[in-house]
């Protein structure tokens, strides 16, 4: 037994022995508060448990871990984009993260709930009474002075009796070891999601680390910020949606991931319509009443009739629907107002007016220059402050969208910015300097220290304010980054609220036995059946692109067999190939004299819009547009083919060896849909999508290689192209022939890849939607889809020539088009007025 003992302590020494030297080599920055060393200059006990385990893992099993986060990230398309960017960039997580014991988490929590109620009544005051105004304890032109204050809400009571559903505030560690307020959220705080991924990913890489810390569960948190949004609603199972500004704005992902999560429907402005006193959502089955709207849209843009005109974000008639308390938006247009830096001064008088208490947590110090004496003090100490705007981020009238330190500029530059303070002080607030407290961060196989924001969110609920355990942790790459300073540069990292005693698991998931069984399709808004048919349509033109490629990386074929008198037909094959390419945007004319260039461009070519690589990228995009509807696979699926064919390939082998790795994604991607995507509506148009583009690409195939005068090698290649050759070999004994390969591609209904199959299809999925008229009569996409399966039905092969077949190809044409025309209006057509007399 002792030898046993002894052999124990020989295998923890190396992990001692690290852990050691870490402690040793951790260069904390003198006088800054850090999270791993205490004021004492010993370590704290929670990140003494974590090390003390970090530490018995080996390099390799560190840099393992750390290697499968980072993949993590990648593969599940975890992205955001900075201001101004158009491009999306991987999310930047730390590895290590935040840890913070429970007894200082309780502290922390109980101000910011405290913090969190006080804002919730101030402004209750301001957009009700207007007594603190009229008191003098807040100056009017504090409030007056930001466009987020909405005078077009003034007066109007908050459906579901809540200003503030959602807040959150940036913190960090203040000199004297306890947390400060950096600066509050109220608008519509983001980072929930990136913190919800960011515990995702962390917790899979370190599992066993995560569950011997004792962390605090999230779910809890999301769960009763979820309940208490459908306890704000007047009807039992309300409807909820998460207003975006769309794609391109720069947290996208974390909208898409907050809808998922919480199983919202993810909407844009252009998604919802007002009719009477309600909001509702255009879908494929009409409109439908939307109760409770979560926005991620800053309050000026949600409704053009009342405030900003300009915007395209918003739903016209919102704020008239809000005084008529027809939905619930979390939170309330105008709450932005208290994110204004003018304020911060005023809070702790606020707060012994308000709760009759003082405020438990300070924040950075702040003199609003709209006041003489604040200004004069700050004009007096210029260098000692950071300026910034009272309303917003940006400095009025100098660059940039931070924080101006008058010590940094020119004598200028410093006289105009001194000039600015005394003509127009109402815009500017002197902010005291203060350093970030700093985390440990993984860099070059050591521990080191860099600042820190951690952004705590606290969720309104009938029982009070809830914290989510842990919150958003922003880290500067800088060792000197101040508050003031920490931008665009920093990473991201999990925060680890731990305990001494084990932690029950949790989930968003109900109990059993609370759970009324549904078999609903569910709601589809009409942009998101729109782009779920255009992701089919992109996918299939793709594959279509991939496998001409194919077909024309295709061994040199016997020249002469079957060919007309005096021609080559495999040439002749060839140059069909190449202008088919041609016409579909994916190579140019010129190029057709190289076989090689031509494939090249088609399948890599950034600037053909008909290319492999372009019709992936254009999927991409559609795909981005349905995060939330997408799984993990899929998404993977996607992003791989891109990143595949992004890379050049080297030479003809390797042109045909990617277009046959992405034929066989793209069979993975349609086996996921087929497979793990309900039998609802959205599933439906991804199909109709897919079967619409495939009917128009098989048809023009057949056109260009079954003409009349085509020869065993062109109908090899259609039958190539279709998929079709062992099904033809088995059902003929001779070679290619003309009308038993028309009808195989055109005509048989058992073809999974004839036109015929795909409007039969087409047919029982349209079949399968609702009806928008209410006249009773059959609509228009159907009753095309109709006709086309009647005349497939009784068509012979013979007679489909190519006059027939490019007849063919515009109804299908014309079908496709139909389809958008119906399902997913824009314009003067979106209201569908018909639908009005019985709204959901």
């Amino acid at each position: 037994m002792a030898g046993q003992a002894g052999s124990q302590d020989n295998k923890a020494r190396p992990g001692q022995r690290r852990m050691a030297q870490w402690t040793r080599d951790y260069a904390r920055l003198p006088g800054i508060p850090d999270e791993y060393i205490g004021q004492d200059g010993a370590p704290r006990p929670a990140w003494a448990r974590f090390f003390d385990a970090f530490a018995a893992l080996s390099p390799a099993d560190i840099e393992r871990r750390f290697a499968s986060a980072d993949r993590h990230l990648r593969e599940a398309g975890v992205t955001y984009r900075a201001p101004g960017e158009t491009a999306d960039r991987l999310w930047p997580l730390s590895h290590l993260p935040l840890i913070i014991d429970e007894t200082d988490w309780r502290q922390l929590t109980t101000g910011i709930a405290q913090r969190a109620q006080l804002l919730e009544m101030i402004l209750r005051d301001l957009y009700g009474e207007g007594r603190l105004v009229a008191d003098g304890a807040v100056p009017a032109a504090a409030i007056a002075g930001s466009n987020e204050y909405l005078r077009a809400v003034c007066g109007v009571k908050p459906p579901g009796g809540r200003y503030l559903h959602l807040y959150a505030a940036d913190v960090g560690r203040g000199p004297d070891g306890r947390w400060w307020v950096l600066s509050d959220r109220t608008q519509a705080p983001s980072g929930a999601g990136y913190a919800l991924e960011n515990r995702l990913v962390l917790s899979r890489a370190f599992s066993n680390l995560y569950k011997s810390m004792n962390v605090e569960r999230v779910a809890p948190f999301f769960e009763a910020f979820r309940d208490s949004l459908r306890a704000s609603a007047d009807r039992d199972e309300p409807r909820i949606g998460l207003l975006t500004p769309g794609a391109f704005n720069e947290t996208y992902f974390e909208h898409a991931t907050i809808a998922r999560y919480l199983g919202f429907l993810l909407v844009e402005g252009d998604d919802l319509a007002v009719s009477g006193d309600r909001i509702h959502i255009r879908t494929v089955a009409g409109l439908k009443r939307l109760d409770v709207l979560l926005r991620r849209v800053d309050s000026n843009f949600l409704d053009p009739l009342e405030l900003d005109a300009s915007s395209h974000l918003g739903v016209p008639g919102l704020i008239d629907v809000l005084r008529k308390s027809g939905v619930v938006v979390a939170n309330m247009p105008g709450s932005g107002v208290l994110e204004a830096r003018a304020l911060l001064g005023f809070l702790p008088n606020l707060c012994r007016r308000l709760l009759s208490e003082d405020l438990l947590m300070p924040h950075i110090a702040t003199w609003w220059c709209g006041q003489k004496s604040a200004r004069e003090e700050v004009l007096s100490r210029l260098d000692d402050f950071a300026i910034e705007g009272a309303y917003g981020r940006a400095v009025p009238g100098f660059p940039g969208s931070g924080p101006v330190l008058s010590g940094e500029l020119s004598p200028p530059e410093r006289e105009r910015l001194r000039s600015a303070i005394s003509d127009r002080g109402i815009d500017f607030v002197g902010q005291e300097l203060v350093r970030l407290s700093t985390t440990p961060t993984w860099e070059n196989g050591r521990i080191t220290p860099r600042p820190f924001v951690l952004r705590v969110f606290a969720a309104a609920t009938p029982n009070g304010w809830t914290i989510l355990p842990g919150g958003f942790c922003r880290i500067a790459d800088e060792p000197d980054a101040r508050a003031v300073s920490m931008g665009d540069g920093a990473r991201s990292a999990d925060v680890w609220v731990v305990s001494d005693k084990a932690i029950p698991a949790s989930t968003l998931l109900p109990a059993a036995d609370t759970v009324r069984i549904r078999r609903i399709a569910g709601v589809v808004p009409s942009r998101a059946a729109d782009n779920l048919f255009w992701l089919g349509r992109y996918l299939e033109r793709a594959e279509a692109t991939l496998r001409l490629i194919r077909a024309l990386g295709t061994p040199t074929r016997e020249s002469g067999k079957g060919a007309p008198a005096g021609a080559s037909t495999a040439l002749h094959s060839v140059e069909r190939i190449q202008r088919l390419l041609v016409t579909w945007g994916a190579t140019s004319q010129a190029s057709r004299a190289n076989s090689a260039k031509v494939a090249a461009e088609a399948l890599q070519s950034a600037e053909k819009f008909g290319s492999a690589l372009s019709l992936l990228r254009s999927a991409q995009r559609t795909a981005t547009s349905l995060r939330e509807r997408l799984s993990p696979d899929a998404w993977q699926v996607i992003t791989e083919m891109v990143e595949r064919l992004s890379v050049e390939a080297d030479d003809d082998d390797g042109i045909v060896s990617a277009a046959e790795l992405s034929l066989q994604e793209l069979a993975s991607f349609a086996g996921l849909a087929q497979e793990n995507m309900n039998r609802a509506a959205g599933w439906r148009f991804l199909e109709m999508g897919r079967r619409a583009e495939r009917a128009i690409n098989t048809a023009r195939f057949a056109r260009q290689f079954a003409y009349d005068e085509a020869g065993d090698e062109d109908l090899d290649v259609l039958l190539t192209l279709v998929d079709c050759q062992i099904t033809y070999r088995s059902r003929y004994l001779v070679g290619p022939a003309l009308a038993p390969v028309r009808d195989l591609a055109v005509l048989d209904p058992y073809n999974p890849r004839s036109v015929a199959f795909q409007v039969a299809a087409l047919n029982e999925h349209i079949a399968s939607l609702p009806s928008l008229k209410e006249h009773g009569l059959i609509e228009r996409p159907q009753r095309l889809a109709v006709a086309l399966q009647a005349m497939l039905t009784t068509a012979e092969a013979a007679a489909l020539d190519v006059k027939a077949l490019f007849a063919l190809e515009q109804d299908l044409l014309n079908l496709a088009d139909a389809i958008g025309l119906h399902y997913f209006p824009h314009g003067p057509n979106a209201s569908r007025p018909e639908k009005l007399t019985g709204l959901a």
